[in-house]
């Protein structure tokens, strides 16, 4: 019988600590040393991890049942043995459910083009976009959004949100053309922009240039430092803050909630 084993490596950068699991046959470096680990050699590495805590052998003796995945992911867990399950997690979930993320990504995507970016949605076509939503944030292959420069970086689509003041409904001008989000965790910086046609003879290009300030590996505080309206620069009250959640994340789309309760699709 062919032998599974399994590669994890731990990468070290400045101030972001990644992880990588791949299925395959090679070695794997634990501080330094490098050890040979099929599945049953990485369990029972986990079991002795487990037990060599101080502060999981208090829990295991006074707890009379537990799950050592719950006792993993608990706060008092070493933080190697947590990102492993978590990494191990994501990849299950990443494996199981691809079939089922492309699948409801169509269905939200065609909605959206539909509803046109959500300007025209009717309260049962939102009610269904919500549902969608919902469903996909279960299935999100990356549980650490903000570390994952190489996903989040970049310029995005706006393809749909329930936020009026960004699709015009509230000043009554119509956006053209796409509407832009360009997040970078790596310099923390941000910016929206679109342009936008007053009373039906002039166009202008808006902009708004934000910092980032990551509270977890999803959620940020959106600092805003500055407006711009064609030629015309305005600096931002310091009052201007909101938030971003990333709730789900791959290589071409973005999910994310507003402090507002709002949602955003955009896609790369």
């Amino acid at each position: 019988m062919k032998k599974t084993e399994a590669r994890l490596s731990f990468i070290k950068r400045p101030h972001v600590a990644s992880y990588q699991y791949t299925p395959s046959s090679t070695m794997t470096k634990l501080g330094g040393c490098t050890v040979k680990l099929n599945f049953l050699s990485m369990f029972i590495v986990v079991v002795k991890i487990l037990f060599l805590s101080s502060s999981f052998n208090s829990q295991l003796s006074s707890s009379s049942s537990y799950s050592p995945v719950a006792l993993a992911l608990s706060p008092t867990a070493p933080p190697m043995l947590s990102k492993f399950v978590a990494i191990k997690m994501a990849h299950v979930v990443a494996t199981i459910t691809k079939p089922q993320r492309e699948q409801l990504k169509k269905e939200i995507l065609s909605l959206a083009a539909e509803t046109q970016r959500g300007l025209t949605a009717t309260p049962e076509q939102q009610a269904t976009m919500d549902k969608l939503f919902g469903r996909l944030e279960k299935v999100n292959p990356t549980p650490n959004p903000l570390l994952d420069a190489t996903k989040i970086n970049g310029l995005w689509t706006l393809r749909y949100t329930t936020s009026d003041s960004i699709l015009g409904k509230k000043d009554g001008f119509t956006r053209e053309g796409p509407i832009l989000q360009m997040l970078n965790v790596t310099s923390l910086t941000a910016f929206n922009s679109e342009v936008v046609n007053y009373f039906g003879v002039l166009s202008l290009p808006r902009k708004v240039i934000a910092e980032l300030s990551p509270q977890s590996n999803r959620l940020t505080n959106v600092l805003f430092k500055r407006f711009e309206i064609g030629p015309l620069k305005i600096k931002a009250p310091e009052s201007a803050q909101g938030q971003l959640d990333v709730t789900y994340l791959d290589e071409t789309l973005r999910l994310s909630r507003g402090d507002k309760g709002n949602l955003f699709v955009l896609t790369k």
